[in-house]
């Protein structure tokens, strides 16, 4: 009998990434779970192999009898809008449907995989570090990091992380996320503003006595590589891995290197302004995000994540120019 993986957020740019990386390893039973609404993601899952597809809103009543069916649950599905106001509907959304998600696949003995952030981290002053012994400390600086970090909290407390695995994903960007408007990431905005306007524009720092303009810095990682590190943990020889990771290069790049690294790959000499941050903005604002990969790398020793500058040429001319999905 076939045993299936369930993904949530499957149309999503993580989702549908791990569902391409699923596919080119060899697998097509995938139970794709997500909801369209009125955008347009519903095209990165064209070409793609997929058993069937499930409304979120539908997911555990079909999953009610179907445990011997079920191999996997890669929970990707999640309100991602780091200015999302309305505490409720994340609470709901991010936090108590993932719990209900988990108590499923962990009560019946399933790999539970599931999406935490690194906006988990709040400010950094605490570091980056994916020790789970040091969890209670970390102040996420929004609402929607801290709907992340209650599910982290909730499954250390009923021991689901000896079991289950936390993925912190850092700022991944790549194919596949269009439909993310302002949630896009930097460098799709920053393509368009350049082929439209023939500028970028980088908000000012917030902290000159540490940071030049432009010179904040996050750990930016390309869908390739954050899909890779995510499809791993399903095979067998990691199977009994467990507890939180985190998806990241272990390097920080500053934005003015990004937005140099764009210029190139559109072939433009590089027009850099910059801005006053919003307020509202700032207080939340991380500038400087850098993962501890050392976790990570003592697993999957052989792991290597391509260079930033390569990465966003790649994105820009074989992606964002074509208007192609990956």
């Amino acid at each position: 009998m076939s045993q299936f993986i369930v993904i949530t957020g499957a149309a999503g740019m993580i989702g549908s990434g791990v569902v391409r990386c699923l596919n080119d390893r060899g697998f097509s039973d995938l139970l794709l779970v997500d909801d369209f609404k009125e955008s347009d993601k519903w095209k990165n899952l064209v070409g793609k192999k997929f058993y069937d597809f499930i409304s979120r809103h539908k997911i555990f009543d079909y999953l009610h009898g179907k445990e011997r069916e079920i191999d996997a649950v890669i929970h990707l599905g999640a309100c991602s809008d780091t200015e999302e106001k309305n505490g409720d509907y994340l609470m709901e959304n991010n936090y108590r449907f993932s719990v209900k998600l988990a108590e499923w696949a962990l009560s019946h003995n399933k790999r539970f995989i599931y999406a935490s952030s690194a906006a988990t981290y709040g400010d950094g002053t605490l570091g980056f570090s994916d020790d789970e012994d040091a969890l209670e400390s970390l102040r996420p600086l929004n609402m929607y990091g801290f709907s992340k970090h209650l599910v982290d909290l909730w499954l250390k407390r009923e021991g689901g992380l000896k079991k289950a695995v936390g993925l912190k994903y850092f700022n991944v960007f790549g194919p596949n996320e269009y439909h993310k408007g302002r949630m896009a990431s930097m460098v799709l905005k920053m393509t368009q503003k350049a082929q439209d306007e023939g500028v970028i524009r980088l908000y000012k720092s917030t902290q000159p006595h540490r940071f030049k303009d432009g010179e904040q810095c996050r750990d930016f990682i390309y869908i390739k590589d954050a899909v890779r590190m995510t499809c791993d943990f399903l095979e067998p020889e990691h199977r009994s891995l467990a507890g939180l990771f985190n998806i990241g290069r272990g390097e920080p790049a500053t934005w003015n290197h990004l937005a140099h690294a764009l210029f190139g790959a559109i072939n433009q000499a590089s027009n850099i302004e910059y801005i006053d941050m919003p307020c509202d903005l700032a207080k939340q604002y991380q500038n400087y995000t850098c993962a501890d990969m050392r976790k990570f790398h003592r697993c999957f020793p052989r792991h290597i994540s391509a260079p930033i500058a390569e990465s966003v040429r790649e994105y820009v001319q074989e992606y964002l120019l074509r208007s192609a999905r990956w």
